[in-house]
């Protein structure tokens, strides 16, 4: 007998999780479910380690890359570069009316697409380079 799965849950890593935070519920409408204790107060800002996202069905973790006091100033760009191998793929039924939404926000993407096996698909990256896909099922003739 199979084992009885209901869903998936990414987890990721962040630099920086106010901004990720920010991006991942003003820009894509997620919402915090749980996190980690706040650590410390920066610029009227909790910071935290972990946090649980969900959008709809959606969830997704985050966790910050370097523990307290260890996070360099810059990004470490080699790091992000890697990001790029990792992408996860959002169901949405309006894929044309998210593309309009992101635009108005100011966040850089292209255009959706059709993909010749039956998706409609709008990609872009988060702050720390992950792809993201919103997409949905179209006819294919």
């Amino acid at each position: 007998m199979p084992i009885e799965i209901q869903g998936l849950c990414p987890l990721i890593s962040v630099y920086d999780m106010p901004e990720s935070v920010a991006f991942y519920t003003d820009v894509l409408g997620f919402e915090v479910l749980t996190r980690s204790p706040t650590y410390a107060i920066e610029d009227g800002v909790d910071l935290f380690h972990w946090a649980l996202l969900r959008c709809g069905e959606a969830q997704l973790m985050i966790n910050t890359a370097y523990d307290e006091g260890e996070r360099p100033a810059e990004r470490d760009r080699e790091r992000e570069a890697q990001h790029r191998d990792t992408g996860l793929y959002l169901g949405c039924p309006d894929v044309d009316g998210a593309y309009a939404q992101l635009r108005e926000l100011g966040v850089v993407c292209e255009p959706p697409k059709d993909a010749s096996y039956g998706m409609r698909q709008l990609s872009l990256r988060d702050p720390d380079g992950y792809g993201l896909t919103l997409q949905w099922t179209v006819k294919v003739n």
